[in-house]
C-alpha cells in the first residue's frame, strides 16, 4: 500500500496511505453552491459548502482535538481552514465561471470555517467574483469540480444549485455530469496512487465529469 505525501486538497499536509484501486477518485465531496447577488443586483460571489467523505476527515482531524474533549469546534478547525482555501488555490478552488466564453476571476476567499458533524468535515467559503457582474440579458455558466478527477464532487439532491438574492427575472438551471461506464470507471481506479493527474488519454474524460449550474437573466 503506497503513501501519497503532498499538500492534499481541502485537508492540508498530510500523509494519506491508500490502495491503488482509490487512486481516482481518492476524495469524495458532497457540495452545494449558491450564486450571489449585490445590492445592485449584481452577480458578486459563489458560495460553497462541502461535505469530505468520512475516510478522508479521519485523516484530516487527527491531532486536532487541543483541549481533548472528544469535539472538534470552529476555533481548532480554523487553522485547517485557512490551509484548506490556501491548498485549493493551486486548483482553481474547482470552481469555473464563465459569462459566455469569457472566464470570470475571483479574489481571495471570504468568510470560510470548517464544521465538524456526524463523522465527516464540511468546509464553507465564499469566493467574491474580481468585479461585479451585470446578468441582464446573458448567460453564466457555473461549473464545479476537479478536471483530473482526483476529487469526485456530487451535488446535493436537495437545491445543489441556488441563487442568493437575485433578481426576479432570474432563473438557475443544474446540469449533472455523465455518469462513467463501468470500464472507464476501472481504468481510472487503476492509475498509481502517486499520480495526482490523469493521463493525456483519459483528459477528454474527466473534464466534461463538470457539475454545471446555468443562471439565465432575461
Amino acid at each position: 500500500m503506497p503513501c501519497l505525501s503532498r499538500t492534499l486538497l481541502a485537508a492540508g499536509v498530510l500523509c494519506a496511505c491508500i490502495s491503488v484501486a482509490q487512486a481516482h477518485p481518492h476524495v469524495f465531496v458532497e457540495a452545494r453552491s449558491e450564486v450571489v447577488f449585490d445590492a445592485q443586483k449584481r452577480v458578486s460571489a459563489v458560495r460553497h459548502s462541502w461535505r469530505f467523505d468520512e475516510a478522508f476527515t479521519a485523516f484530516a482531524i487527527q491531532g486536532l482535538d487541543e483541549n481533548g474533549d472528544g469535539e472538534l469546534s470552529r476555533e481548532e478547525l480554523q487553522p485547517l481552514a485557512e490551509i484548506n482555501v490556501q491548498s485549493l488555490k493551486d486548483f482553481d478552488f474547482f470552481t469555473f465561471f464563465y459569462r459566455g466564453e469569457q472566464e470570470l476571476s475571483f479574489r481571495e476567499p471570504e468568510e470560510y470555517w470548517l464544521d465538524f458533524y456526524g463523522g465527516r468535515l464540511t468546509l464553507f467559503f465564499t469566493l467574491p467574483l474580481s468585479e461585479p457582474v451585470v446578468a441582464d440579458g446573458s448567460s453564466l455558466t457555473l461549473d464545479v469540480y476537479d478536471p483530473s478527477y482526483f476529487v469526485a464532487y456530487e451535488m446535493t439532491s436537495d437545491t445543489p444549485f441556488a441563487m442568493v438574492d437575485a433578481p426576479a427575472n432570474c432563473s438557475i438551471e443544474f446540469t449533472p455530469p455523465p455518469e462513467l461506464d463501468a470500464g472507464s470507471a476501472a481504468a481510472l481506479a487503476e492509475l498509481p496512487a502517486t499520480q495526482r493527474d490523469v493521463p493525456e488519454e483519459f483528459q477528454s474524460l474527466t473534464e466534461t465529469l463538470s457539475n454545471t449550474a446555468t443562471v439565465t437573466c432575461k
